[in-house]
């Protein structure tokens, strides 16, 4: 599969919490929705260097309210909690399928350093 390729499928669970994304050669990535809105690409999450990263709390139950497709490239994912400016591109949510463990991990590890919780 190529990374750059655009999924075959998208589809978001009926309780709007999972994302799945299915490739041309039948592999399939799920992503939660949590994990979706905590590593946004938005510059909003991202920041415009490592340094101003934010670290998200209380998404535990975020859900995905749309997908918005932009251009060939990726899809804009809008969240309940108004949350709309990341741009998923193809290779980030490659990327993040390969990492997602490694990248949920260092998710909690930020909120217990930071105090902060999933819940609030």
């Amino acid at each position: 599969m190529s990374a750059e390729a655009a999924p075959r499928e998208l589809r978001v669970s009926k309780d709007r919490r999972q994302l799945t994304v299915r490739y041309a050669d039948d592999a399939t990535d799920v992503f939660p929705a949590e994990l979706l809105r905590v590593v946004s690409p938005s510059a909003e999450v991202q920041g415009h260097s490592p340094e101003q990263r934010v670290t998200v709390s209380g998404k535990r139950q975020v859900a995905i309210a749309d997908l918005v497709p932009t251009g060939h490239y990726a899809v804009r994912i809008v969240f309940d909690d108004g949350h709309d400016t990341g741009i998923f591109t193809w290779v980030f949510l490659a990327e993040l399928g390969r990492r997602q463990g490694e990248r949920w991990e260092g998710y909690l590890a930020d909120l217990a350093a930071k105090g902060l919780s999933r819940d609030r």
